[in-house]
């Protein structure tokens, strides 16, 4: 199995660390945080990578090269403009196409089963498996929501064909992580689009996905979870691994 990593943005948010440095290599705990993500799927066992990189990506090259001394091999998807979730996704297709892939993010730490997810996702048969976490703000920052087969009803306020009533289903928030198969690259046509190159995953193609009928499940988890998007997150998640209320398995490995 391969992977994904999406690498390619420019930090905004944490200026100024990343007006010199690209997000993915700015530190979180001692080590820059895409080696979180990296080192989660080589636990896994999943050892070819790709990662799209535009913003400083020199760096990020410089700094992994080919991924062997982190035990990887890794290919870089270079975007000369940015391209979004969707986009840089169909940049990466020639390397992904071959079978089922991981998608995840480089601002993220996150320590879940990974295996469970595979083991879910080949049973239901669906197109896409996405990780989902409970949050008491998901209306807040975009409810996913679920029947009781864990199959997506409701996606950012898009609805499935032939739903249930509302009282059947559970809220949560997207991770970011997804498995997913080569099928989901025939829901990326550019028709329509003022700017077909560029485009998201969670606004064009799952609710594309959702509507047309097609099969997406969420996997809920309750492990630990933190994005690193901004200065005071990365405290956060520096706070709780230095304190050990983030145990991070796959760092023992």
């Amino acid at each position: 199995m391969k992977a994904m990593i999406f690498a390619a943005g420019h930090g905004e948010r944490l200026r100024p660390m990343t007006e010199r440095l690209p997000k993915a290599l700015v530190p979180v705990g001692g080590r820059p945080m895409i080696e979180y993500s990296l080192l989660l799927l080589r636990h896994y066992g999943i050892t070819e990578i790709i990662i799209n990189v535009h913003y400083l990506g020199a760096k990020i090259r410089e700094h992994l090269l080919d991924g062997k001394k982190l035990g990887l091999k890794i290919t870089y998807s270079e975007e000369k403009e940015l391209l979004d979730t969707g986009g840089g996704l169909l940049q990466a297709r020639p390397f992904l196409a071959d079978g089922t892939f991981v998608v995840i993010n480089s601002d993220v730490i996150i320590d879940f089963p990974l295996t469970e997810l595979i083991e879910q996702h080949q049973e239901r048969g669906g197109i896409a498996t996405l990780v989902l976490r409970p949050d008491p703000q998901a209306d807040l920052y975009g409810a996913i929501e679920t029947s009781a087969d864990l199959r997506i009803r409701r996606f950012l306020g898009h609805k499935a064909p032939q739903s249930e009533s509302a009282g059947s289903f559970t809220k949560y928030m997207f991770t970011g992580v997804q498995l997913l198969e080569p099928k989901i690259f025939d829901y990326m046509g550019t028709e329509s689009r003022s700017d077909p190159a560029k485009f998201s995953i969670t606004k064009v193609t799952y609710p594309r996905m959702l509507t047309r009928g097609e099969k997406l499940y969420g996997f809920p988890f309750h492990a630990y979870w933190q994005d690193l998007g901004t200065p005071e997150r990365i405290q956060e998640a520096e706070k709780k691994l230095a304190d050990g209320k983030a145990r991070l398995r796959y760092l023992s490995s």
